[in-house]
């Protein structure tokens, strides 16, 4: 029997749900979103169902976010987030209980269907099953909203009968066992929420302040930022070190060296220990981040997106917000008057010496500071020795950075340093970072008289590799290393025996000599003789205590031992391009252009001092691409303006260590040719016009996004999502515009990041600026699936749903490289595997230097990780035809990894996603909006 059902007539909510459903023994329900469907359909009286209830619904979810179950409940976790359910009004919380007892009972079954699936489910059915065989359907326009139910005009048509129920029935089971439906059972995470949200309560700072459990304090400020609600949240390497980070900062200053590999997340745990330790001391000072210019954009925009940190960058002239507003400079002084607690200084205004600035900046005291690229601060001249040197020149000069930073240390009350790569040419560069970090707290290497073991850098360094060892037969001796600085209580139970006997605060670090005395002998015996000293040396030693560093294969292969399962997905590298083969064959006009451009070289090397500098320079361009060869050459005859490329957008280091390979010059220095030299400079022009767009990169790249150049292959690289990087704009904007000619790439856009506002799309071949931000956003939501990149987007930028990457060229700082990697190859990235194709010319000197690598190397995707910078010198070394000086770097560098990079890792993994107590949003808004 047919019946209708009218909003106008009766509230449908009463008429129709609670009736039909009471005695029910089922309940197949196609609904509309799936966010608002489970709180509707979970206050439809589904408690008098005894029987299952099933809902089929569909979301904003794209098919990439399938591609693996923890995709899967990554997209379902960001989709049931963006909904704000935690924002919710009281009156909705039975609603909230009841969805919670129908999931955890299991007696409510939940699929999602992505929109792309049958587009926006507009079409509401059901089917009700009762005990006695009897059934009934429903359809109409009642969306799942409590004001469709009972405010809204809305028409339902109920049908007893068999053909329509049948009908009904089948467009159900169509939908809910679709290959693309998803079960929310795969993600927990949403009826852990609902249960939070059932308790949740907002605190104010003060609150906070008084939790003495960091971890807990920790989940309070966290768990309903954007990291948490709209990403997925952060793992547990991340989290111990916010919470350490804070636990250090309550015993009286937090002096950390984060030194995690690239992808791994340095920005987000660093921002969110400068949230903590913030809120921890809201009336206490300013925060300053001191990070390479490149670095503050991005810096400032993951501080406002993940944890919406409202900060301040100084741009040189003045203070810009959040929102891109400037705060207009007064009378010089206004880079000690940042509008935000947070603000972001580059390392260039201590650099290039700038005594207003600097002092400025020294004329305050914080409550933190933090140092992104922290091994830019070093010693001079480090000694280039093997790792099992034990020679130090104890009186190495510092550079610029290094004195600036030990200077600031007595003015902050935390300091955090950041760096991939802690030790680039000897061990003593991981104990400078600690003396640097001992300015101003004597609870890393110990108090200021500087009699502490740790004080020795030779020794300290010994004892960390394993050459020394603390002494262990002589309680008294072995007391020497243990009480200066002796750790907190949170470090070892021992120590909270020892501090407990002594009553001794956490925040005292010295004891002296005769102390030990106080102890009893059995404390001297038992914790300290047979406890703490025979592994004293490999667990407490200021090396590893203050220094955190993970890698990505450390993550991946160690269980969490509260989850099961690994701390970090595994992610796989496969290349392509690596074996001889992989060389890209110049055509004959280009072969002879790239000669003549190393014969104009050697010409201008036999006049002018410092050519071989320059001659690195136009090879190294040459190297990227013909086009940005023709540009060069182009420029050096004055036929084209010297628009300097990203490349040289960043601050310029005192002292790095890659000395010869940061050429001093730029283009524009070269103008006074001589007759021979301008001429060889023609011919090479000449040559590279005639050779045209008959490029065998551009026919490469072609060839890889196809995805016709590797049989076998289950995709192809467009389909997997691609990013295309160069150190120079000239090349991508060429790349791109030859790309957005074809046919086959009109119909799609294709993205540009780059610095200096040259960002932009190419749409039905035409080429439009755009922000980097939207960029950003389209990569995130899979509209944009094919990105062409300098090396602005190699820092910082996170690109994990692209699953594949293309090195138009190959940097010659091979840590450019690993960045570029880290790209893609990043916490968050859904596949286990990502490929990545590096292009070279045959016979170039990208192509010899990579000969030599690999020869010297078990394989080039091992050099091609973390390793130091000062590899840069390879290239250069080959480019002045010196192999001899190149193999030695590479013996040098193999020598010199980190000796202690094992002992290092650190993962407690703690539950935060459960914490009910929320800090208040507009009171953390408050405290981070003042000024200095």
């Amino acid at each position: 029997m047919l019946e209708r059902h009218s909003s106008r007539r009766n509230r449908l909510d009463h008429s129709v749900l609670a009736r039909r459903l009471d005695g029910a023994v089922s309940y197949d329900r196609i609904a509309g979103y799936f966010r608002s469907s489970l709180f509707e359909v979970a206050g439809e009286a589904i408690s008098k169902v005894s029987g299952p209830v099933r809902i089929i619904c569909n979301s904003d979810l794209d098919p990439q976010d399938l591609i693996t179950a923890a995709a899967a409940q990554a997209a379902l976790r960001r989709s049931w987030c963006a909904g704000k359910p935690e924002e919710a009004p009281p009156m909705a919380l039975p609603r909230y209980r009841a969805l919670y007892d129908a999931l955890t009972s299991r007696k409510m079954e939940v699929r999602v269907l992505p929109d792309s699936a049958f587009g926006l489910i507009h079409g509401k059915a059901g089917v009700v099953r009762r005990a006695d065989g009897s059934a009934t359907a429903f359809l109409g326009s009642v969306n799942e909203s409590a004001s469709a139910w009972k405010v809204n005009y809305e028409l339902l048509w109920e049908d007893a009968d068999p053909a329509t129920i049948a009908w009904v029935q089948e467009e159900f089971d169509a939908l809910w066992n679709d290959a693309r439906a998803v079960d929310l059972a795969c993600c927990p995470f949403i009826t852990q929420d609902v249960e939070r949200i059932l308790s949740r309560k907002l605190i104010e700072p003060e609150d906070l302040q008084a939790i003495a459990d960091p971890t807990a304090a920790a989940a309070a400020a966290a768990v309903e930022t954007p990291v948490y609600r709209r990403e997925q949240g952060l793992w547990p390497h991340q989290k111990y070190f916010a919470r350490l980070a804070l636990e250090r900062h309550r015993l009286g200053g937090a002096r950390l060296v984060l030194a995690d590999q690239v992808g791994l997340g340095k920005t987000i745990q660093l921002a969110m220990a400068a949230l903590l330790m913030a809120l921890d001391d809201p009336d206490g000072g300013p925060i300053l981040v001191l990070a390479p210019k490149p670095l503050l954009q991005q810096w400032q925009d993951e501080l406002m997106e993940l944890l919406l940190l409202p900060s301040a960058r100084w741009n040189g002239r003045a203070w810009v917000d959040e929102n891109e507003l400037e705060y207009p400079s007064e009378s010089g002084k206004s880079l000690g008057k940042c509008p935000r607690r947070i603000g972001l200084v580059s390392q260039g205004l201590v650099v290039r010496g700038l005594s207003e600035a600097v002092n400025q900046l020294l004329s305050r005291r914080y409550t933190c500071v933090i140092v992104d690229e922290a091994h830019r601060a070093r010693r001079r001249n480090v000694p280039k020795v093997d790792a099992d040197a034990t020679e130090i020149n104890e009186r190495a000069a510092p550079n610029k950075l290094m004195v600036f930073l030990r200077e600031l240390g007595p003015k902050t009350k935390s300091m955090l340093l950041a760096t991939a790569t802690p030790v680039q040419l000897h061990p003593v560069e991981a104990w400078d970072l600690l003396h640097i970090l001992s300015h101003g707290n004597e609870g890393v290497l110990g108090g200021w008289t500087h009699t502490s073991p740790w004080f020795q850098a030779s020794h300290c360094l010994e004892i960390a590799t394993g050459d020394s060892a603390v002494p262990i037969v002589d309680v008294r001796d072995g007391w020497q290393y243990v009480r200066d600085p002796l750790p907190s209580r949170f470090e070892d139970p021992a120590f909270d025996r020892i501090r407990r006997t002594l009553d001794a605060s956490d925040a005292r670090w010295q004891f002296n000599p005769e102390s030990l005395d106080n102890l009893s002998k059995a404390i001297q015996r038992v914790q300290l003789q047979n406890g703490l000293l025979p592994n004293y040396g490999e667990t407490f030693n200021p090396l590893l205590r203050c220094i955190v560093r993970r890698t990505r294969a450390y993550l991946e292969a160690t269980i969490n031992p509260a989850t099961g399962d690994y701390f970090l997905p595994k992610v796989t590298v496969k290349l392509f391009g690596e074996d001889d083969s992989g060389a890209l064959m110049l055509g004959s006009y280009l072969r002879d252009a790239y000669q003549e451009a190393e014969n104009f070289s050697q010409l201008l090397q036999e006049r002018v001092k410092g050519a071989g500098f320059f001659k690195t320079l136009l090879l190294r361009r040459l190297g990227s691409s013909m086009e940005a060869g023709r540009r060069t050459v182009a420029k050096l005859l004055g036929e084209e303006l010297d628009i300097p490329d990203d490349e040289d957008d960043d601050d310029a280091e005192e002292d790095a260590p890659a000395q010869v390979g940061r050429p001093p010059q730029a283009l524009s220095d070269f103008k006074n040719f001589t007759n021979a030299e301008r001429q060889s400079l023609e011919r090479c022009l000449k040559l590279l016009l005639e050779g045209g767009n008959n490029d065998p990169k551009l026919d490469a790249l072609i060839g890889y996004l196809r995805g016709g150049t590797h049989p076998g292959l289950p995709h192809s690289w467009l389909d997997l999502g691609c990013i295309m990087f160069s150190q120079y704009y000239d090349t991508v904007r060429w790349v791109g515009d030859e790309l957005a000619k074809r046919t086959e790439f009109t119909s799609m856009d294709i993205g540009l990041y780059a610095g200096s506002n040259r960002s932009g799309i190419w749409r039905n071949g035409t080429f439009q600026r755009c922000d980097r931000n939207d960029l950003k956003a389209r990569v995130r939501t899979g509209d944009l699936k094919l990105l062409l990149g300098t090396d602005a987007a190699s820092e910082g930028l996170n690109l994990q749903r692209l699953g594949a990457l293309i090195n138009i060229d190959l940097p010659w700082n091979p840590t450019r490289l690993e960045q570029r990697k880290g790209r893609i190859q990043r916490i968050g990235q859904a596949r286990g595997e990502i490929w990545i194709a590096n292009l070279r010319y045959r016979g170039s000197i990208e192509d010899r230097v990579h000969q030599v690598l690999a020869d010297r190397l078990e394989a080039i995707h091992d050099l091609f990780g973390q390793i130091p910078d000062t590899l840069e010198d390879v290239w250069v070394q080959i480019a002045l035809n010196d192999e001899k000086a190149a193999n030695q770097l590479i013996d040098r560098t193999t020598a010199t990894r980190n000796p202690f990079d094992a002992k290092y890792s650190k993962v407690e993994d703690a539950n935060w996603e459960t914490c009910a107590s929320v800090l208040d949003p507009l009171s953390m808004k408050k405290i981070l909006s003042r000024g200095w």
